[in-house]
């Protein structure tokens, strides 16, 4: 393939401003050809300032850029595939303001964080928080925290601009004993990863670029509380190159209550699936459920930090998911050359069976206390 020729495409569709154009992701077949694309846009970038727009986006070889709906040359076709770049949001399906509900909220306390303080609490395991950014003033997350990344100004740290990234870290690694909450994990390291703005909402493109950055930084967990309905082919490649490379991805079900539907990424066999409960130790009415959840975990009115150093209430699977990747961050510490299959092997053997739950397949809820003495049998 002329690879040359098809910037000379991408370029021509990037100046025609009077088209509508929506964010598109065209991934290369072949690794040579991405390859020689690149080298072709770093030479031809100086001269026309439009090609800025293409970000490439290496672990799926592929780039993201604005184009309209047009065909592709057959001159291209069979070469690269073009798929729309999907905005995703961050969808709570509850929210209000509480005061400090200072100590271990009920979540930690229901999957029995606590009763393994004693001999691990996730220390130095790295996780990383694909979200709306964090409040790295507050007090309960101050020692929680690494730099992270802002993919949406490479300039600016990753500040939370909504609240719901702060509220995922509070439950997975919140550490304020004295003054303020407990999440699951209190020793972990959280790396904030803001790909979502101010709405909740965020590119696929955006999602990808930071399953990449968690990869090539290290990160042990990658904790995803969002979804999408239709199917990405990028982000099915960034999953699975992250599985492949040995971290562990959860990501939340969606707050649909439908019975066989699970959002995506939740859906790939990759990611661990997370539904939500409540206080009763019932699937929360919110939450989707059925074949594809691979563990619930508290998800109904989860009290965690938020902005300016308050506290909120919220409800959904994002929640139930942090409680997930916390509990995985305790087993981490004590047992760090778990592969993601092994991991996802143990939460499933030892999950506690659901009240009620009439379903003749064995589902379950996280126990941290039964989690542990599985993986000590492996």
């Amino acid at each position: 393939m002329d690879t040359d020729a098809l910037l000379r495409w991408l370029l021509q569709h990037l100046s025609r401003s009077s088209v509508a154009t929506d964010s598109k992701i065209v991934h290369f077949h072949d690794s040579s050809e991405y390859e020689s694309f690149l080298q072709h846009l770093s030479q031809a970038a100086e001269s026309h300032p439009l090609l800025d727009e293409i970000r490439p986006i290496d672990s799926i070889q592929g780039i993201s850029c604005p184009l309209p709906s047009v065909e592709l040359p057959a001159a291209f076709a069979g070469r690269v595939r073009i798929e729309k770049d999907c905005l995703i949001s961050v969808t709570p399906s509850a929210l209000k303001t509480t005061a400090s509900d200072k100590g271990i909220p009920w979540g930690v306390q229901q999957i029995k964080a606590p009763q393994a303080w004693g001999i691990t609490t996730g220390h130095r395991v790295k996780i990383g928080v694909i979200d709306t950014g964090v409040d790295f003033n507050h007090p309960d997350l101050r020692h929680s925290l690494l730099r992270g990344i802002n993919l949406l100004n490479r300039n600016k740290p990753p500040y939370d601009d909504n609240g719901h990234g702060t509220h995922i870290a509070g439950t997975i690694a919140a550490a304020n004993q004295m003054h303020g909450m407990i999440g699951v994990a209190p020793r972990a390291i959280i790396a904030p990863v803001k790909a979502f703005d101010h709405n909740g909402s965020a590119f696929v493109s955006d999602i990808i670029l930071g399953i990449e950055w968690c990869v090539r930084n290290g990160m042990n967990i990658i904790n995803m509380s969002f979804g999408m309905k239709t199917r990405s082919k990028a982000l099915l490649s960034a999953v699975v190159n992250a599985y492949n490379a040995g971290v562990i991805i959860v990501a939340s079900s969606g707050n649909d209550g439908k019975l066989r539907s699970v959002d995506y990424p939740a859906r790939y066999p990759q990611t661990i699936s997370v539904g939500a409960t409540n206080r009763l130790r019932k699937v929360a009415p919110f939450s989707n459920r059925g074949i594809y959840i691979d563990i619930y975990a508290p998800g109904d009115k989860i009290i965690s930090s938020w902005l300016k150093g308050r506290y909120h209430e919220m409800s959904g699977t994002s929640m139930a998911t942090s409680h997930v990747s916390g509990a995985i961050a305790l087993l981490l510490s004590l047992r760090p050359n778990l592969t993601p299959g092994e991991i996802k092997a143990v939460m499933k053997r030892s999950m506690l069976p659901l009240r009620n739950y009439k379903t003749r397949r064995i589902i379950g809820e996280l126990d941290i206390s039964r989690m542990l003495q599985a993986a000590e049998r492996m």
